[in-house]
């Protein structure tokens, strides 16, 4: 069986449906509960976990990763951190992936010459 969203195989009993589609579950959870980067209270709650854990919060490595990258290039465009990540995620993991950082504060949009821009914070 095939994902109608993401074109990915499916195994047998692994498949959602969501209004008539049938999608793996990463893509039903992605359309549950899409990433949202400018959320006030997981801003509030990545920060008070920070400040409870003594300023230090633990990244996985592929959030490293992402970090290291921005930090390098100064900022990227999404299709360029893609690139840069050589295949490791898509572009709805690459936002989520985002979303998280953005809400510990890490990294954020930014507007430059009319495209948009993820850059270190």
């Amino acid at each position: 069986m095939i994902c109608q969203r993401c074109q990915t195989e499916i195994d047998p009993g692994e498949e959602k449906e969501h209004l008539g589609r049938l999608l793996c579950e990463d893509c039903f959870m992605d359309t549950l509960s899409p990433a949202k980067g400018c959320d006030p209270w997981a801003v509030y709650s990545a920060k008070n976990l920070e400040q409870q854990t003594g300023g230090s919060i633990t990244l996985t490595p592929l959030q490293s990763e992402i970090l290291g990258i921005l930090e390098r290039t100064g900022g990227v465009e999404p299709p360029g951190l893609l690139q840069e990540l050589q295949g490791k995620l898509t572009m709805p993991q690459l936002e989520r992936e985002f979303a998280t950082l953005r809400h510990m504060e890490k990294v954020r949009g930014e507007r430059r010459e009319g495209k948009i821009f993820l850059r270190l914070w």
